[in-house]
């Protein structure tokens, strides 16, 4: 099974290139050329092996909601000339990730088990039980890392250090929870519970716009809605979908990117098993059946000829 781990293309009118986790992104004049690898990360660092169709999963779910979701915000999405790759407007992004959560779980479980409870300036109540929902969705917001980990950081924080103006942070709050209430619709009518997810924001012209994934695997969980009551009464973990079964395998192998600990192998069945998993949470969570792309023998070529090709025709 092939797999993109790497990109290097030449797109005429190319500025610059950044790569990410995951994400590639190519400056093309005013316009970004993001392209969803098939890498994985996990507790920031790349696995050494790529997962068949991820990038293909992550796009086409971000894209599908990118468009339910714009009648509440402006996005950055032009066009996906390819199933791996979105074309969109060039924003200046804010160096802060808005993370909400509407459940006590993942990291936050894990700090509110040390006794942690204040979470990014949030006060959290006590005697809280692990997947249990918060009285509202709390955002507990993160400094954006080129690398390394991305810092927990308070509301009051960004505005006093100047990272994010009072003003711009009122309309990402409150594109924010706008956003979560419509992901909890469309996921409740699947019969999932979005838990939690990240946003990112940019300005263009004196406008903030919602850019990079929505609501995608990589960047949200989500709980199956059926038994969720009955597996929270019972303290029995819940069944979820997200990147959060990676992570539970790499700590499984004694893998949490911290000092002396070794990476653990993938094997090819393994990123098989993953791949089956993001293809079965593509069809959960859009509701529709997943598509495999037919031509998956020379990625790198497909993505290129699309893109250069899309980019040919907005030039006319």
């Amino acid at each position: 099974m092939k797999a993109l781990t790497k990109t290097d293309f030449h797109f005429e009118g190319q500025k610059s290139v950044y790569h990410g986790k995951v994400r590639d992104v190519y400056f093309i004049d005013d316009l970004v050329v993001m392209i969803a690898t098939d890498r994985i990360s996990a507790f920031d660092v790349i696995l050494p092996k790529g997962i068949p169709y991820k990038g293909q999963v992550l796009n086409q779910i971000a894209a599908k909601f990118l468009d339910q979701t714009s009648d509440i915000c402006p996005n950055w999405k032009l066009a996906t000339p390819d199933p791996m790759v979105t074309v969109g407007l060039c924003c200046e992004g804010f160096r802060v990730e808005m993370i909400i959560r509407s459940i006590l779980t993942g990291s936050a479980w894990r700090e509110y088990q040390k006794g942690c409870r204040e979470l990014c300036g949030v006060k959290l109540p006590d005697g809280m039980k692990e997947n249990e929902r918060f009285p509202e969705p709390i955002i507990t917001p993160t400094t954006k890392a080129d690398e390394g980990h991305d810092m927990n950081i308070s509301k009051e924080e960004i505005i006093s250090q100047g990272i994010v103006s009072a003003e711009d942070y009122a309309v990402m709050e409150d594109y924010t929870r706008r956003l979560f209430a419509r992901g909890q619709e469309i996921a409740a009518k699947q019969g999932l519970i979005l838990v939690d997810t990240k946003y990112e924001f940019g300005k263009r012209d004196g406008k903030v716009y919602l850019i990079d994934e929505i609501h995608t695997p990589d960047s949200s969980r989500y709980f199956y809605a059926d038994g969720y009551e009955e597996k929270l009464a019972k303290g029995e973990p819940q069944r979820q979908l997200s990147k959060e079964f990676v992570r539970q395998w790499l700590i499984d192998h004694n893998f949490m990117n911290e000092p002396g600990q070794t990476m653990p192998e993938i094997t090819d069945e393994y990123a098989e098993s993953v791949s089956d998993r993001y293809i079965e949470l593509y069809e959960h969570i859009t509701g529709e059946k997943f598509s495999k792309c037919s031509d998956n023998d020379d990625i790198a070529a497909r993505i290129e000829r699309n893109v250069s090709q899309y980019l040919a025709e907005k030039k006319q």
